[in-house]
């Protein structure tokens, strides 16, 4: 692999009820893809657990120091990757969060994303989900370094509101991974395209996760599946359908960097502007602090 080359993998595993079975299918998963030359791996939103506001508090963990860390932390360190440990529950105290994990190359912590916008949901007729039920949203962005790139973490919803893509932009991020478990109502319409929007907004690499699709009957939670990595440019380089596999991408930073230079909207950006905001109404200018 080139310098300012790296191979990066999405893990879309089907997620059962058996917490040790999801976490050995994952193991599976992510030795194949270590062997496949990647990098950099990211597993999907609740890849532990199965997607339901009533099973978050019986499969959620301590982060680290439960047995999912514990496990994600030896791959990491036996595997000498970056592992983006999707997302699992989180027992912190009396809160519980939707939490990504994330291990080095020498199984170390790097540190962990709570999911800050939750899933509520109410389209009748189609679906109702609600995720602060159970679930605290976080309050914190999320970065780490890699000899590469500095990458940041969102979780499924957080794809929805651009503010905080902006945010990791500004902050030096070349990549953000959305680990998610978008609805068969929400996905057709609108994972693409967000996706390739949040790319090609902020000039930088996007990968979305997702469980593979379980549509048996009994089955909890019926996700999109389509994981996906979209470049700079806003066009898809890798995807798959709704099955269980394993997509596999090349980040190219040298193609970011010419994306950058030739529309150069990292620097054009009028943040002396946008905080406060001057909003001219009817003649009069108004500052809006919000």
């Amino acid at each position: 692999m080139a310098a300012g080359k790296f191979k990066i993998a999405l893990i879309q595993l089907t997620v059962g009820k058996d917490k040790n079975a999801n976490l050995h299918k994952a193991e599976s998963l992510i030795r194949e893809a270590a062997e496949n030359n990647a990098r950099v791996i990211s597993l999907p939103e609740c890849f532990n657990s199965p997607y339901d506001t009533g099973c978050f508090p019986d499969y959620a963990e301590t982060i680290p120091g439960g047995i999912t860390s514990d496990c994600l932390s030896k791959l990491a360190r036996e595997c000498r990757i970056y592992l983006i440990g999707g997302s699992i529950p989180e027992k912190d105290g009396d809160n519980f969060y939707n939490t990504c994990a994330v291990f080095g190359p020498q199984g170390d912590f790097l540190g962990k994303y709570r999911k800050m916008h939750l899933f509520d949901i109410d389209i009748p007729g189609k679906i109702k989900f609600k995720e602060s039920v159970t679930l605290t949203g976080g309050s914190e962005l999320f970065t780490f370094d890699t000899e590469w790139c500095k990458i940041g973490i969102g979780i499924c919803r957080d794809i929805r509101f651009p503010e905080l893509a902006s945010l990791y932009a500004q902050k030096g991020c070349k990549l953000i991974c959305y680990p998610a478990a978008f609805s068969m109502i929400t996905g057709p319409p609108d994972w693409e395209v967000l996706i390739r929007a949040i790319a090609l907004q902020n000039q930088l690499y996007v990968t979305a996760i997702s469980p593979a699709r379980d549509d048996s009957p009994g089955a909890c939670y019926t996700a999109y599946g389509h994981s996906m990595i979209s470049n700079p440019g806003g066009d898809v380089i890798a995807s798959t359908k709704e099955k269980e596999s394993i997509v596999y991408g090349e980040v190219d930073l040298k193609r970011l960097d010419e994306i950058r230079e030739g529309l150069p909207l990292m620097i054009q950006k009028r943040y002396d502007v946008y905080s406060p905001v001057k909003v001219i109404t009817a003649g009069v200018c108004k500052v809006c602090h919000n």
